[in-house]
């Protein structure tokens, strides 16, 4: 099959397109308003984007609380989710007033950054600090803008448990890492392969 986008004329139950992109990292947010209000959001359209320096960014649909936290502080952090701690993430994407503490809703505990003004989850197996670089609404080909808030942030600091920790490097059968598939499906990445990059002749 084919079908263009303009027309999203596919024929099948739900959009395929985000299924097609899988499996995706999860954005797992936390962030602080100026007013001291904690906030602990997932974010499907999440990824590391560059080494050097090393930057993260989370796109949200429409201007979220953690973009408008991330927009009066300019920090945030990113909460590694693993298969232990999936039922809490669910829990924290419930849909509340601003204000409400989604680390305390779902169980978790919120430690506050060491080198930025934001929280993180004290549970997770990794945490990244980020300072905001850039908050942006990216551009479709004919100029409009997209309803999205990409939010770019440069990491800090890296928090690590070192139980998933093996011969020196994280061990992701031990970490057992999640990521978001296509509609309401989550896969968990612990069946780990490795292959060499072949060298040019």
């Amino acid at each position: 099959m084919f079908y263009t986008t303009d027309t999203n004329r596919h024929g099948l139950a739900h959009d395929p397109f985000k299924a097609i992109v899988a499996p995706r990292p999860i954005g797992w947010i936390g962030s602080k308003g100026r007013d001291g209000s904690l906030n602990l959001s997932p974010y499907s359209f999440f990824n590391a984007i560059s080494d050097r320096p090393k930057l993260v960014m989370f796109s949200s649909a429409g201007r979220k609380d953690s973009a408008r936290n991330v927009e009066e502080t300019g920090a945030f952090t990113a909460n590694f989710v693993s298969r232990n701690l999936v039922e809490k993430m669910n829990h924290s994407s419930i849909g509340v007033p601003y204000g409400i503490n989604e680390f305390e809703l779902a169980g978790l505990t919120a430690k506050l950054g060491t080198l930025v003004d934001a929280p993180y989850v004290g549970e997770a197996f990794a945490v990244l600090e980020c300072r905001a670089t850039e908050i942006l609404q990216p551009k479709g080909l004919d100029g409009e803008l997209s309803e999205n808030i990409m939010v770019i942030g440069q990491v800090v600091g890296i928090h690590i448990d070192e139980t998933i920790i093996r011969d020196r490097r994280l061990d992701m059968a031990l970490a057992r890492p999640v990521a978001r598939m296509g509609y309401m499906d989550y896969s968990e990445g612990s069946d780990v392969f490795e292959m060499v990059r072949p060298k040019a002749p």
